[in-house]
């Protein structure tokens, strides 16, 4: 009887599959529950990138020529305010990483008959789906920055937004994975999240800085994203097309090999953290 109700290698690996996908889902489910009962949290997240739109975006864009950009101004700020939106919450997935290890949850969460891999990838999904989701509340915006409300295009914003914080989750958890302690990862966000948006062009065009931040934005996936939402604006409205941000030796990458670029850096940040997680604590 037990030789005919055991189930074979072949039957063993789809149930395998279900159950790690069930450990990802009740991990995302957990994270959007988290931000539906932090309404306050969230509003006070999208107050910085609202008053830079609404307070610098109206302060510069009678100092910045329109010609100079191709753009207004609020126009030209507003991809760069949807990469600083996804950034933080994307961000927040390390920092709870390092908390939930110094409170013991971590411990708990391994005891569950699921793979280390699963539980970081469970945090990267629900990561992204929370700060997607911040990011989509500040598309209500688009008309301030004088953009249409067309259905197409904030699909392909909603779709790059969704990329960019794949990424950021992706790395700010590799960056997590070896740390003990919260304020060390504070420290370091503070050396390296800041300047990564400075250098994105978010707020200003690449081709206005020195030849040094230049060379750095050329690594910089901060700055991939940017791009990547700006040409989405481009594609559904032509006359908001600014001038190119991302050059390889005066060659502008295609959209499509940026989206890539931007998957395949967070894809490998996953697995290097993976591969640190997979250590016993």
């Amino acid at each position: 009887m037990t030789a005919l109700t055991a189930r074979t290698p072949r039957e063993e690996r789809p149930a395998r599959l279900r159950h790690e996908l069930r450990a990802v889902h009740a991990l995302v489910h957990r994270d959007l529950l988290r931000l539906a009962g932090q309404r306050t949290h969230t509003v006070l997240t999208l107050v910085h990138p609202v008053l830079y739109l609404l307070v610098l975006g109206g302060g510069l864009a009678a100092l910045i020529p329109h010609a100079s950009l191709g753009v207004g101004y609020r126009a030209y700020l507003f991809p760069g305010m949807l990469m600083m939106t996804v950034q933080m919450p994307a961000v927040t997935v390390g920092i709870r990483l390092i908390t939930d290890r110094e409170s013991g949850y971590l411990r708990e969460l391994l005891m569950a008959p699921v793979s280390r891999s699963t539980l970081l990838l469970g945090s990267c999904v629900g990561g992204t789906a929370v700060a997607t989701a911040q990011g989509a509340l500040l598309l209500s915006l688009a008309g301030v920055a004088g953009l249409p409300y067309d259905p197409p295009l904030l699909l392909l914003l909603l779709a790059g937004m969704m990329l960019a914080s794949f990424t950021v989750t992706a790395l700010a958890l590799a960056l997590a994975v070896g740390l003990r302690r919260p304020e060390t990862f504070h420290a370091l966000l503070g050396l390296v999240m800041m300047p990564l948006l400075f250098l994105s062009g978010a707020f200003f065009p690449l081709a206005a800085m020195p030849g040094w931040a230049q060379a750095l934005a050329q690594v910089n996936p901060l700055a991939y994203g940017v791009d990547l939402l700006r040409r989405c604006i481009a594609l559904r409205v032509p006359d908001h097309a600014v001038a190119v941000s991302i050059e390889w030796a005066g060659w502008q990458p295609p959209l499509a090999l940026e989206a890539a670029l931007l998957l395949g850096g967070g894809a490998l940040a996953l697995l290097w953290a993976a591969h640190r997680f997979g250590r016993p604590e």
